[in-house]
């Protein structure tokens, strides 16, 4: 009587393939706007940035570079609330269970989520754009006055970039605390306490000048920067974002999951 020899699989050599990273941008994007918040927090961004371009270009007049800069109020604000909810959803509604079960690679999904943060920001601009240029075009002719065209390829690349960081300031933040009311409320209240800052003496107002992200990205918004402004903008990109963003995901890749 004679063995039968089984061939044993294995498993450590087995063809695991990975989700193609087009697939995650396409899931993660869908996260976006498929809560209610989500939805509701784009839908005003939208109206926001269209209304506040047609009534800034009917008050101030027809010049581009206002009315594409007004779009910044409701960016400064949404956009970073946007990336928050795009990375605390899932452990809210209690899908990151799936997400991490069709995706063991956790890192790939922190990873996806800053790659699409950085798309929304650039898209928001040239929408921005896009409803600023007809808007000045109608306003013009309406008033019968010329209009104002010039706008500098730094003051859009600059204010562009400003966008890119504030909403991976609030992706940083959500990924962080993992707390959706938490981060808004504390992304929302630091404008009111980096005001207070200041009111605190000297060193307070050199804290603001250095770690106030909204007050040192102002000049690269304007696309006027200066050394100085870079070293602080540099400084207030580590303490806003890189730093969270590092414990965040480090946080996400480690965190168990339930």
């Amino acid at each position: 009587m004679t063995d039968a020899h089984i061939p044993a699989t294995d498993i450590t050599t087995t063809d695991l393939r990975r989700t193609p990273f087009r697939r995650l941008l396409c899931v993660e994007a869908r996260k976006l706007v498929d809560t209610r918040c989500g939805s509701i927090v784009a839908s005003i961004l939208l109206v926001l940035v269209l209304a506040s371009i047609v009534s800034r270009g009917v008050v101030f007049g027809p010049d581009l570079h206002t009315l594409v800069g007004t779009a910044g109020i409701g960016y400064g604000t949404l956009l970073p609330v946007l990336g928050i909810l795009s990375v605390t959803g899932e452990w809210v509604h209690r899908t990151a269970l799936t997400t991490y079960a069709l995706e063991p690679h956790r890192w790939r999904v922190p990873a996806a989520r800053c790659l699409l943060s950085l798309i929304v920001a650039v898209a928001a601009s040239l929408f921005a754009l896009l409803v600023a240029v007809p808007v000045t075009g109608v306003v013009a002719n309406v008033r019968n006055v010329p209009a104002t065209w010039e706008i500098t390829p730094f003051m859009l690349a600059g204010w562009t970039g400003t966008n890119v960081l504030l909403v991976v300031a609030g992706l940083a933040l959500g990924m962080l605390l993992l707390n959706a009311p938490a981060a808004i409320v504390i992304w929302l209240s630091a404008p009111v306490l980096w005001s207070v800052v200041k009111r605190l003496g000297a060193g307070g107002a050199v804290a603001a000048e250095w770690l106030d992200l909204n007050s040192t990205t102002s000049p690269l918004a304007a696309g006027d920067m200066t050394g100085g402004d870079a070293a602080r903008l540099a400084v207030s990109t580590i303490f806003w974002i890189v730093v969270p963003l590092t414990v965040g995901a480090l946080r996400v890749i480690r965190k168990d999951v339930n």
